[in-house]
């Protein structure tokens, strides 16, 4: 039988998965820590780096695992955090590429990394607390 959260009538998930969710947290964590303290960039060590995408894997493995829980927020907030910096990431390395945007496709990249930095940060202090991600309708 599954134990049900009082507060969100939300099924729990067993301890095996928020320690799970916690790994992989840290594993995106890891990769956008490696930007930090090397010369490449955060977000680019955050998309390129192994931890993330093992960590990205894991994601879409184990997601109809933690379905109807509140890790379930938490994965769509991993995976939607790696395919938007993507996104970023491609746009900016586009303006690089032509003369006039230079400037602001390596502002864009800077900024991408500290979003990177604050998704990992925010989705696992909300873990933590065992609280959901906020989600998009």
């Amino acid at each position: 039988m599954t134990d049900i959260d009082a507060s969100t009538q939300k099924p729990l998930p067993s301890e095996d998965l928020v320690t799970l969710t916690h790994i992989v947290y840290a594993l995106h964590a890891f990769s956008a820590v490696t930007g930090l303290i090397t010369t490449a960039f955060v977000v680019t060590a955050f998309l390129t780096g192994w931890p993330s995408i093992i960590a990205v894997i894991i994601n879409y493995v184990k997601r109809d695992s933690v379905r109807g829980t509140f890790l379930d927020s938490h994965f769509s907030w991993q995976v939607r955090t790696f395919w938007w910096s993507l996104l970023w990431v491609v746009i900016a390395g586009a303006l690089i590429l032509i003369v006039i945007g230079f400037i602001i496709g390596w502002v864009m990249l800077g900024i991408t990394g500290l979003w990177v930095l604050y998704r990992i940060i925010r989705g696992w202090l909300n873990l933590a607390g065992r609280k959901a991600m906020p989600m998009p309708d």
